[in-house]
């Protein structure tokens, strides 16, 4: 559900270029290498031309792609390696840990000292190893984590066992989100759902919003990070780090699946959510940390919250993090 160190260094490092007067050296040897701006920028344009004749994004009514499966299947006992091709991803925790707890505890009314989330009950898509599980449960949460490859769930399973804090408080379970969401429905509901680096690895968004409604409580939270769908991304993500430096393999990405801020919000309010707030993220690869930004325009977290029938329609933006214009 995620890429690799080394590509995030090099978005961060090429979206610095383009900022600043490195910019023409980037450029030159960019060119030497046949890398031009005009081609991304034909390129989208094809896709987006092929998108329109197709009628966008189409609904499968599941969320796995077989593909993204074989993929982190491979990938699965590396998970808790820092250094390795998750390296990014731990140190994303330093955001998106607080940014679930600081958005939970604005509607928590209920203040618990060290464990500000106990009592609430968290879904966390995607799961793969457990990396933002953990955190979470020790928050003092109940987290319910899912994910299709069934080798990743074995690898959370087992670290999780390590922490005796976390074995009551952290479950994991080999299944896909509409199969929980069939069985959750009108039974038990979660208060809030956590989508990290994932939902550009899906095989339909349609379905992805559908289930999160199901699933959540009135008033629950939908926390999500990913991939902006720009020029930059495309061009870092796809041209770059794959088709010219070959950083990862052909097929890592698919640039059809990226989604910008807007897109998404109109998505999730299509289905009864009201998207709170949206914050770019950027990664340092010098100090191996991510902060935030206003731009959006690369990697971005969102949260949206499940309205009720009895929700007001001016619903207004809970506070500690400020909305960021959309790219």
């Amino acid at each position: 559900m995620m890429y690799s160190n080394k590509l995030g260094r090099l978005m961060f490092g090429l979206r610095g270029l383009e900022a600043t007067s490195a910019r023409g050296a980037f450029q030159r040897a960019a060119a030497r290498s046949g890398f031009s701006w005009a081609a991304v920028r034909k390129q989208r344009t094809l896709w987006q031309q092929r998108m329109h004749q197709t009628g966008g994004r189409s609904a499968v009514h599941t969320t796995v792609d077989p593909g993204e499966v074989k993929r982190f299947q491979l990938l699965a006992n590396k998970w808790w390696d820092e250094e390795g091709e998750f390296a990014a991803l731990h140190a994303m925790n330093d955001l998106r840990v607080p940014f679930v707890r600081d958005n939970l505890l604005n509607v928590q009314r209920e203040r618990h000292p060290g464990q500000p989330l106990a009592g609430l009950r968290i879904l966390d898509v995607g799961c793969g190893g457990g990396l933002l599980s953990e955190p979470l449960g020790r928050l003092g949460a109940t987290v319910s984590g899912v994910d299709p490859v069934e080798d990743s769930v074995r690898i959370a399973r087992l670290h999780a066992a390590h922490d005796p804090d976390l074995r009551d408080r952290v479950s994991y379970r080999a299944c896909t989100l509409e199969e929980l969401s069939d069985e959750e429905q009108g039974v038990t509901q979660f208060d809030a759902v956590v989508a990290s680096e994932v939902v550009e690895h899906l095989a339909d968004l349609d379905t992805f919003a559908i289930c999160c409604s199901r699933i959540l409580k009135p008033g629950g939270s939908l926390f999500i990070t990913t991939l902006n769908k720009t020029n930059l991304s495309y061009a870092l993500a796809i041209v770059v780090a794959e088709q010219l430096l070959h950083i990862v393999p052909r097929g890592t990405h698919d640039w059809e699946k990226f989604i910008s801020p807007v897109e998404l919000e109109c998505l999730l309010e299509s289905n009864g959510f009201l998207v709170q707030s949206v914050q770019g993220m950027l990664y340092n690869p010098l100090s191996g940390a991510w902060s935030w930004t206003n731009n959006t325009e690369i990697n971005y977290a969102l949260h949206a919250v499940k309205q009720d029938d009895e929700a007001e329609a001016g619903s207004t933006t809970p506070g500690g993090h400020n909305e960021a214009a959309h790219s």
